[in-house]
């Protein structure tokens, strides 16, 4: 029957040796970092880069505005696609009214199969070009979610990293304090026989 004696790296006792108690240590440093830093470090990233794009989405609805427009070209027609997935886009002439401008024509970004003819919501920049739409809500917490995940993962990775390397250079220093110990202490061991 084998019996495990919890917590013996950390009292004294003539078995411990240096690394058994460099290897507590980490063990302890691991648990805290794996437990508590990784999440503390992915949601600060996480809440960090969310207030950056929520920034960058506030400055975009500020400087975008949408317009009607009409289709001069005919869309391409969209390729059967499994059900639920999203249409595709293409680059197709449109027509719009600037306010205090008049009619312009450019290429914009609409939904396959739109017809000649057809209205469409072109997003204009301060400049009167067109641009995409503004970053969504959604978006913005796709983008802070991913971030702070990655975020906590790479920590997770780091730390085992760390956690694999020291715990195999205090494994050979045990190793090799034995060595020298058993070859201070083997020969007391032996027999000689004559």
């Amino acid at each position: 029957m084998r019996t495990r004696v919890r917590g013996w790296r950390w009292r004294r006792n003539p078995l411990r040796r240096r690394s058994d108690v460099v290897e507590a240590w980490t063990v302890l440093a691991v648990v805290v970092l794996l437990f508590a830093g990784a999440p503390l470090a992915g949601a600060a990233v996480g809440w960090w880069r969310y207030d950056s794009a929520q920034a960058r989405a506030a400055t975009q609805r500020a400087e975008r505005q949408r317009v009607s427009a009409v289709l001069v070209e005919t869309a391409p027609a969209a390729v059967p696609s499994p059900q639920g997935a999203r249409l595709p886009t293409f680059r197709v002439k449109v027509r719009w009214n600037e306010p205090g401008k008049g009619p312009r024509t450019g290429e914009a970004l609409v939904p396959a199969g739109g017809q000649r003819g057809d209205r469409v919501a072109v997003w204009l920049d301060a400049r009167g070009r067109n641009v995409g739409p503004p970053v969504s809500t959604g978006a913005v917490w796709q983008h802070a979610l991913t971030t702070g995940v990655s975020t906590a993962a790479g920590v997770v990775a780091v730390v085992l990293a760390w956690h694999f390397a020291v715990r195999r250079i205090a494994v050979r220093r045990r190793l090799a304090e034995w060595e020298r110990e058993w070859a201070r202490t083997g020969p007391k061991w032996r027999r000689h026989t004559a």
